[in-house]
């Protein structure tokens, strides 16, 4: 029995694999520079399925792909202790994201991955291994082409007055908050990036309106100019992409990728599934 988790920053996809069957569950994301270790334990034990709890014993091993993973012995230290406090018995590996996205999206093909949800983030795969990446620099840094990047662009119209007035009303009925309310909320929450992130759903749910089009396109320029762009020979590979923004808006960044002169190869909602297939062998 394994274990295989997709953890995003909002959103944790697993996958349970035995000889003779699959399923899968979610959890909230464990981003280790946001959360503890006990508080990725007790959150696990919260949510896992009744009979996983009860033979969590059992598993054998634990392959985690991480947002956060890889930056630093402190950070990988948060999430394995917090996973082997539920998991006692299991072998706990972690890997990052990216390579997860990219074991997704092309198995065992040599090609260009990127990851377009909360956070981005993009590099070339080997088959094996991300040989080439260009550091994304995360929420506050970064993050271009991500929910957090347009979130962000989104909150800032609003409280800077460059929102539409017909858009403008709309916010305000949604999220009955005022710019001052807003700015405490983004500089006080515990998880800016996935606070950030989730007013790019206001800019998805409005696409159609041009200004909320304009963030969207400025959004994936933005990850293309500042990131892809800078891979030598970029236009020599298509780009695949796992993760909610690039599956949602895909209209929007295969427009903006033409742009760039890049193609475009699979994009999925994430990568967990692929993932799966790529643990059985298949």
């Amino acid at each position: 029995m394994i274990l295989i988790a997709d953890g995003g920053a909002t959103r944790t996809s697993w996958s349970f694999i035995d000889d003779q069957s699959v399923f899968h569950f979610e959890t909230e994301g464990y981003h280790p520079f946001f959360v503890d270790a006990r508080y990725i334990a007790q959150s696990l034990q919260k949510a896992l399925p009744g009979t996983l709890a009860r033979h969590s014993g059992n598993i054998k091993a634990v392959y985690f792909y991480s947002a956060g993973s890889g930056y630093s012995k402190e950070a990988d230290a948060v999430l394995e202790e917090g996973i082997a406090a539920v998991f006692h018995n299991a072998e706990i590996v972690l890997e990052t994201d990216l390579l997860a996205a990219a074991r997704a999206l092309l198995q065992k093909e040599a090609g260009f991955a990127a990851i377009l949800g909360t956070g981005s983030n993009s590099g070339l795969y080997n088959g094996s291994h991300i040989t080439h990446n260009i550091e994304s620099g995360g929420f506050l840094l970064g993050d271009e082409g991500s929910g957090s990047y347009l979130g962000k662009m989104v909150i800032a119209g609003y409280i800077r007055g460059e929102m539409p007035k017909e858009l403008q009303h709309l916010f305000e009925d949604r999220y009955r908050l005022t710019p001052e309310q807003l700015i405490n909320e983004v500089y006080t929450s515990k998880t800016p990036n996935r606070y950030c992130a989730g007013f790019a759903t206001f800019a998805g749910d409005h696409i159609h309106h041009p200004y909320c089009r304009a963030l969207a396109i400025a959004n994936f320029d933005d990850f293309f100019k500042k990131i892809i762009t800078r891979y030598p020979d970029y236009q020599h590979y298509s780009i695949n992409t796992v993760g909610s923004v690039g599956y949602h808006l895909k209209d929007i960044f295969i427009q903006v990728a033409a742009q760039h002169k890049v193609r475009v190869g699979n994009i999925f909602p994430s990568a967990i599934e692929g993932l799966t297939r790529y643990h059985r062998g298949y």
